[in-house]
């Protein structure tokens, strides 16, 4: 689906983190909205089939390769000239297993230099929000759908991490009124994603007749989201969220791993036992946490359009529309200190 086209405004916008999968969605559809893009990351854009926002003509896009952990003086040199009235942060050491592997890689990017950055961006007075994209992991693993206001319980470094700049924004905003707002989705998914995440991971293997590796059998249940609809609420966020507060973006579909490589499966036509090899189960790693998005959807007026059906068909289209690209790309995270 491609974002409807609104007429044209004067926003302009800043994405730390635009090459990644969630910032590089929403610069394409900050993009639809006749918005003003600049994004920054700290490599150089990868191949195309990874970033949306390459998919359409866009012209009111400029990337700059910039590091949040060394580039900061850069990155706010570039704040100051363009006076952007929004700031959307994506970037972060992501991956949860691996931050066992180096977690001081994991707080410098995700709490030392994050915070570091909300140091510098609470003195410009020009910023009407300040958009903090962080994720469910700090709540550990939970029962039922929660809400924003659930107790943080991280269990891995990676979680640690976000949950100590999720807890720095709070004495921001407390003390300096700074104009922040955050988000926390819940498996996001879509057409663009890292091959190393489960639903484009499950489909490339499928396709080259691969083996893929199910932790713990697939047990732990999830709620994944087209980034389609996690895209549109960022925005909706952004324009209109309460400052000093939360959003949880999420679906109220919950499936578990095992179940979904099941579909993925049905839809290629193979069989599971074929395919998928059950291995130990990740340290560390929560085995369900659902987000109510009942906030969301109140206060906002946002709903989620994307059934899972739809979007699972929709990556399908993408890895096969784009395989002799894609078969050439590193299957596997590679970690960047």
């Amino acid at each position: 689906m491609t974002p409807q086209t609104k007429k044209p405004t004067k926003e302009t916008v800043l994405v730390i983190g635009s090459n990644s999968f969630s910032g590089s969605s929403f610069c394409d559809f900050a993009l639809f909205q006749k918005a003003r893009v600049l994004g920054t990351s700290r490599s150089a854009e990868p191949d195309s089939v990874f970033l949306p926002y390459k998919w359409h003509d866009h012209s009111r896009f400029t990337f700059y390769q910039l590091d949040l952990n060394k580039d900061l003086s850069k990155i706010m040199e570039l704040v100051n000239d363009v006076k952007p009235e929004y700031v959307v942060n994506f970037a972060a050491q992501s991956m949860v297993g691996e931050s066992w592997a180096n977690p001081g890689d994991w707080f410098m990017t995700n709490t030392v230099s994050t915070i570091k950055l909300h140091d510098e961006l609470r003195k410009c007075s020009f910023l009407k929000r300040y958009v903090h994209i962080t994720t469910p992991e700090v709540y550990g693993t939970c029962s039922g759908f929660v809400k924003e206001d659930f107790p943080f319980n991280p269990s891995t470094p990676y979680a640690v991490s976000r949950a100590a700049a999720d807890m720095s924004l709070r004495t921001f905003h407390a003390t300096y009124g700074f104009p922040v707002v955050s988000t926390r989705a819940a498996n996001v998914y879509g057409p663009g994603q890292q091959l190393y995440r489960i639903i484009p991971r499950t489909i490339l293997f499928i396709l080259l007749g691969r083996k893929l590796q199910l932790h713990g059998g697939g047990v732990s249940t999830r709620s994944f989201i087209h980034i389609h609809d996690v895209s549109e609420a960022t925005w909706n966020i952004m324009k209109n969220g309460r400052i000093g507060e939360t959003y949880h973006i999420s679906t109220n579909e919950v499936i578990s791993i095992r179940n979904l490589v099941e579909r993925i499966c049905e839809k290629l036509g193979v069989s599971v036992d074929k395919h998928v090899e059950v291995v130990g189960e990740r340290l560390g790693k929560d085995s369900a946490y659902h987000l109510d998005s009942s906030t969301l959807r109140n206060e906002l007026g946002w709903q989620d359009h994307y059934s899972l059906e739809q979007g699972l068909d929709e990556c399908i289209a993408w890895v096969k529309g784009n395989f002799d690209a894609i078969r050439l790309q590193s299957f596997d995270y590679i970690h960047k200190p």
